[in-house]
């Protein structure tokens, strides 16, 4: 039960979170932002499958698949901004 708890409360962070870089993204139109609003959501819908499984496993190949697929997205972002010219800047 208490598990469910605290998987209740890293899905409502990290879908606020995601909210809070959406609106960031819209006001900057920086994509960066856009890539961390997006594996935030991944990760907050990530742990509400999490939470319908009958025994769920940190180990379980989807799960680690999607997690996967959040930070290479965060890494992307981040190595893609890094490598604007100051030209490209906004």
């Amino acid at each position: 039960m208490i598990e469910g708890f605290f998987l209740g409360v890293i899905v409502t962070a990290s879908l606020t979170a995601a909210g809070f870089f959406w609106r960031f993204y819209r006001q900057t139109r920086d994509t960066l932002f856009l890539a961390f609003a997006a594996a935030f959501a991944i990760e907050g819908i990530n742990r509400i499958a999490f939470l319908m499984v009958d025994k769920p496993s940190e180990g379980s190949p989807v799960i680690y698949s999607v997690r996967l697929v959040a930070f290479l997205l965060l890494l992307g972002a981040i190595v893609a901004k890094n490598r604007e010219t100051p030209s490209n800047k906004r």
